[in-house]
């Protein structure tokens, strides 16, 4: 193409896909750097200039994440400061499991006209009041979406023998697909032996060591309920999740192990921390995708987050002020691209997926295609 030079206003790319179509690519930029007089909005101006004009643009409009002056390096240990501005969207678990029940209630109805109504069996020992508070919360919605409840509240001075007996009663009952024990259990009683006495095909809450090893070799297994739920935020959020870096902190089998499993299976990168993890802000920063699992209300604070991060908190945790979460939302929101709220954020997603995860084991164990959600 007579005449046509390597423009310095343009990237080689644009240059070389010009150069391959047979496209004029004229010159915006001179030797000393200002764009011509044919150029429209910047003739005459210099492009650092511009840069500069354009990103305090942006920038008035609330659109600029971060903003590094000339001549300075980016430091994983100094991020950059966020806006002054509310940036994050509000992940709003409450209405997604709403959602999800409603698809639920679809699907049982579904496998109803197939002579199949799918049932849970929930076991309660013992008189803690916010395990009686989650029964009955489950039982009700477990009813809402068309399936069979079954309660069954036992004395805290139950035997372990006696729970166990009534684990092999319901492994065998063909009208309940789904088996729960509420912890955490008496202190006389082994929660692992209880919980591995559970059928794995009939485990919805995931735990069973099956199940927990099937997830991690990528086997069709049982997943924890509360992972799940995430996962499905993460997904409705941000869509593919592969090559995204996700940091996990909490490293516990309910949810820190199994949630690195299920990113895993997405093709995200997966760190997981802890409490006791070195430099662990340093590490928080780099995390495209931020999993708090930590148990403490607070734990993770606003400047330890990347901007434009997506935050799932976990953490339900009471204090003198209200139920808080493991993150510091307040500071977070005004540097993460999406959050969930502690209330309304993950918690409504965990008994929303134990109702999920009773019709896949029910599909499964009629011979059924199990639906995705």
């Amino acid at each position: 193409m007579p005449g046509l030079r390597a423009p310095p206003g343009h990237g080689s790319d644009d240059w070389e896909l010009g150069k391959a179509n047979a496209i004029e690519v004229p010159e915006t930029v001179g030797e000393d750097g200002c764009f011509f007089d044919h150029v429209p909005l910047f003739a005459g101006q210099h492009v650092y200039k511009v840069n500069e004009a354009l990103a305090d643009t942006i920038e008035n409009a609330g659109g600029l994440l971060a903003r590094v002056t000339k001549g300075a390096t980016a430091s994983a240990s100094a991020p950059a400061a966020a806006p002054d501005r509310t940036t994050a969207r509000i992940i709003d678990g409450k209405a997604f499991a709403a959602g999800l029940r409603a698809r639920l209630a679809d699907h049982v109805t579904a496998l109803k006209a197939q002579g199949v109504t799918p049932g849970l069996a929930v076991v309660l020992v013992g008189e803690d009041p916010a395990s009686q508070v989650y029964v009955r919360s489950k039982g009700r919605q477990t009813r809402e979406v068309g399936m069979n409840s079954y309660e069954h509240r036992l004395p805290a001075e139950t035997t372990e023998a006696d729970l166990l007996a009534l684990i092999a009663r319901l492994n065998t009952d063909p009208a309940v697909n789904g088996i729960l024990v509420q912890l955490p259990l008496p202190g006389h009683m082994n929660e692992a032996a209880i919980i591995n006495a559970i059928d794995p095909a009939k485990d919805v809450d995931g735990f069973h060591i099956l199940n927990a090893g099937r997830l991690a070799t990528g086997q069709k297994a049982m997943v924890p309920c509360t992972p799940l739920g995430c996962l499905m935020l993460l997904r409705d959020r941000l869509g593919s999740l592969s090559g995204r870096h996700a940091v996990v902190i909490g490293r516990s089998n309910i949810v820190g192990k199994p949630m690195a499993q299920l990113l895993l299976r997405d093709s995200a990168t997966v760190t997981i921390a802890h409490s006791r993890t070195r430099d662990l802000p340093v590490l928080c920063r780099q995390a495209d995708i931020l999993i708090a699992a930590v148990g403490r209300p607070h734990f993770i604070k606003g400047d330890w987050i990347k901007p434009g991060a997506t935050i799932i908190d976990v953490g339900i945790n009471r204090t003198d002020d209200g139920l808080v979460g493991d993150v510091d939302f307040d500071a977070a929101i005004a540097v993460a691209g999406a959050i969930t709220p502690v209330p309304g954020g993950v918690g409504p997603m965990t008994i929303a997926c134990l109702l999920a995860n009773t019709v896949t084991a029910a599909c499964r164990q009629n011979g059924i295609d199990a639906p995705v959600f």
